[in-house]
């Protein structure tokens, strides 16, 4: 089955947490993730400067190796990521912003990108939001 995954929610948030052991889930399964899309809070996911308190579980770093190891399709909302200031190098540059804080293996990019996964995939999963 081919997955479409969408995070809505913050880095600490447990959906979060679930969105993750559930693509792993999905992958060890045999089954296939199409897209993974943050949005909203789930940008945050995405920092490079998110620092878990050493009794809790590091989630950005655990995304972060995650899609590296599986060289999984990783979109973060360009518009979310913006008005949260998770910036790429580009946009950081664009918008004359002292930081950079979106590592690769993320890619910055439209809600687009959700739609044509959604088509594309059996089935959208989405975890968090209101």
């Amino acid at each position: 089955m081919k997955f479409a995954i969408a995070v809505f929610s913050p880095a600490h948030a447990p959906s979060s947490r679930r969105a993750l052991r559930f693509a792993q889930a999905a992958l060890a399964g045999g089954h296939e993730i199409v897209r993974l899309f943050f949005y909203q809070d789930g940008v945050h996911s995405a920092s490079g400067n998110v620092v878990a308190p050493q009794d809790e579980l590091d989630l950005p770093t655990e995304w972060r190796a995650f899609v590296g190891a599986q060289q999984l399709d990783a979109v973060v909302c360009i518009a979310a990521a913006l008005r949260r200031g998770v910036l790429n190098a580009e946009e950081a540059q664009r918008y004359q912003r002292p930081a950079v804080n979106l590592p690769a293996p993320w890619e910055l990019s439209g809600l687009g990108q959700l739609h044509e996964a959604a088509q594309v995939a059996d089935r959208l999963m989405c975890f968090g939001g209101d």
